[in-house]
């Protein structure tokens, strides 16, 4: 048995032995994706909430003929329906557009270079809620009631589809994290045999004189740990950029207020909070992938020795 040896003493010679070049390169590469798969699970989450908290508490309310009198009383249908409006439970505000509001709206039909459309338009109301579950149904009638033909247009439906759409980008980001794990141990274990089958001589004599199973698979563990670790750190640092860039350009489209892309602290900013926890675990389930197949293969190994 072993009873002690030198701080730092490479007595299996692992240091030659088990590939310490394409390891962590190949980590890197398993570290790179994992990044940006966990960018496009963070991202899609903000987006949906976004969605649902900005779009999904609100809707938008067309009163044609606006000038003309409401159904009862002399008021405008336009007036009687944004007074409805703001006195409802569950309505935070109600706000009519502007004549030059619409014509911004409908530039990207008409044109920039055109004025108010010759043909009437509806009246727009924009309404934001305080809850995205009210029940509209009882809203809608009292509005008909006041004002025949007003169209109340409930974002509930785009949302949805909305919402869909980012919980299977989620899926398809953790799926792609999953495959990443998986190719991240397969590596790994390729390269612990690789080193088994180059230092098979010094472990049959290290065996036979006594060193126990726990030793050598710890000692391929400490190993395989240690180049996983710093593979998927170079490979977390080297995807930042990316990162950085990516979480600045989606920063309008998930609620944040526009960042100075010019100056770090906007562009640090940008990125979401969980993303920047989630980034150093990369390192560590990488350290844990390396440990964990490095300890199973060798034993394994081990195991079939006479």
């Amino acid at each position: 048995m072993i009873l002690s040896r030198p701080r730092g003493f490479d007595e299996l010679g692992l240091r030659r032995g088990f590939a310490d070049r394409m390891l962590p390169l190949l980590v890197a590469a398993m570290a790179f994706l994992a990044a940006l798969a966990l960018a496009g699970w963070f991202g899609a989450a903000a987006l949906s909430r976004h969605w649902r908290e900005g779009a999904g508490a609100g809707l938008t309310v067309q009163v044609p003929q606006a000038d003309a009198p409401a159904a009862a009383g002399s008021a405008s249908r336009v007036a009687t329906v944004e007074k409805l409006l703001t006195g409802t439970p569950g309505v935070a505000s109600a706000h009519v557009l502007s004549e030059q509001e619409l014509v911004d709206l409908l530039k990207p039909w008409i044109g920039s270079g055109s004025e108010r459309p010759a043909v009437p338009i509806p009246a727009v109301i924009a309404v934001r809620l305080t809850e995205a579950t009210l029940d509209l149904g009882p809203l809608s009638r009292r509005i008909q009631a006041v004002a025949p033909g007003t169209l109340v247009e409930d974002h509930g439906a785009w949302i949805g589809r909305l919402l869909v759409l980012a919980r299977s980008m989620q899926a398809c980001a953790g799926l792609a994290l999953l495959l990443v794990a998986a190719v991240a141990a397969a590596v790994i274990g390729v390269a612990t045999r690789s080193g088994l089958a180059v230092r098979r001589e010094a472990i049959e004599i290290l065996h036979g004189l006594g060193a126990a199973d726990d030793y050598i698979a710890s000692r391929f563990a400490a190993r395989a740990t240690l180049l996983a670790a710093l593979g998927a750190t170079a490979g977390g640092l080297a995807a930042l950029p990316i990162l950085l860039t990516l979480a600045t350009l989606a920063a309008p489209f998930t609620g944040q207020a526009a960042s100075d892309g010019h100056t770090i602290g906007g562009t640090l900013d940008a990125v979401p909070q969980a993303l920047w926890l989630a980034l150093p675990c990369l390192p560590a389930a990488a350290a844990a992938i390396g440990f964990s197949t490095a300890q199973g293969t060798v034993r394994r190994w081990l195991r079939r020795l006479p």
